[in-house]
């Protein structure tokens, strides 16, 4: 794993979609389509505006999949990661090629497994990923099943993960955020190519110092980051504050 700290989270956004925006054009070159992984979130904002705006990327030849999805929730509602992905990637780039988590379906279950399916029929060339306040990775709180091979997973959300929502901006309240989610797997994001994760705020400098400097384990979902042979996290002075070595900002 590499570890990129940045003096705000608008330099962090430029830096790590130059990274995400390279990895596309690399795939783009040796094949006819780039497959990659999208996270959503306000932590997500700075980096995709600055993503959408890089140049020489044929973004009709971009597949994208979503990392996760609230069970019952149309596409209608601002926290609705459908909606999130169409208004901030995917109606701004013109890409065609894209498959959503439909959590408000009559059957979560066979969603999570028909799209798993198109996930595990190429590789993913890139995910992109962030880091939550209690840690998790994509909605797999702590603690999370680092073993299952199921590409998506019906998950229980927990009270931390779920204040966090409230906390964004996204829910008027607690009783409002959904209880389960789909969410993508621990061992399927780490079937990823190349990682890029972007996590800026100071509220997430708990879960960072957690995940980087601690132990590596399913109470710490994203600290299973540090196996991946292609992963970079980049952080603002704000996430990476408890950081014991956190080294120069980056430029």
């Amino acid at each position: 794993m590499v570890v990129k700290v940045f003096a705000d989270k608008t330099s962090l956004g430029q830096a790590a979609a130059a990274q995400a925006a390279a990895a596309i054009r690399r795939a783009l070159a040796a094949q006819q389509r780039a497959r990659i992984v999208a996270a959503t979130g306000t932590s997500q904002i700075d980096f995709l505006e600055a993503l959408t705006q890089a140049e020489v990327v044929d973004w009709q030849r971009v597949e994208i999949f979503h990392l996760d999805e609230y069970i019952g929730l149309p596409i209608t509602h601002p926290a609705s990661f459908r909606k999130y992905l169409l208004e901030r990637l995917i109606l701004r780039t013109g890409t065609m090629h894209y498959h959503f988590l439909a959590g408000d379906a009559p059957d979560p279950l066979e969603v999570a497994q028909r799209i798993g399916a198109e996930l595990n029929s190429a590789p993913i060339d890139v995910a992109f990923v962030g880091i939550g306040e209690n840690g998790h990775l994509a909605f797999n709180d702590p603690p999370a099943d680092f073993e299952t091979e199921q590409p998506y997973l019906i998950v229980n959300l927990d009270e931390a993960c779920r204040r966090q929502q409230v906390g964004e901006g996204w829910f008027h309240d607690l009783s409002e955020v959904p209880r389960q989610a789909i969410s993508m797997s621990v061992r399927q994001i780490l079937k990823a190519n190349e990682i890029v994760a972007v996590v800026p705020e100071t509220r997430k400098a708990s879960a960072v110092k957690t995940c980087l400097e601690g132990a590596i384990t399913a109470l710490a979902p994203a600290s299973i980051l540090r196996t991946h042979r292609n992963s970079t996290v980049y952080l603002d002075r704000d996430s990476a504050s408890l950081l014991r070595e956190r080294g120069p900002f980056c430029t």
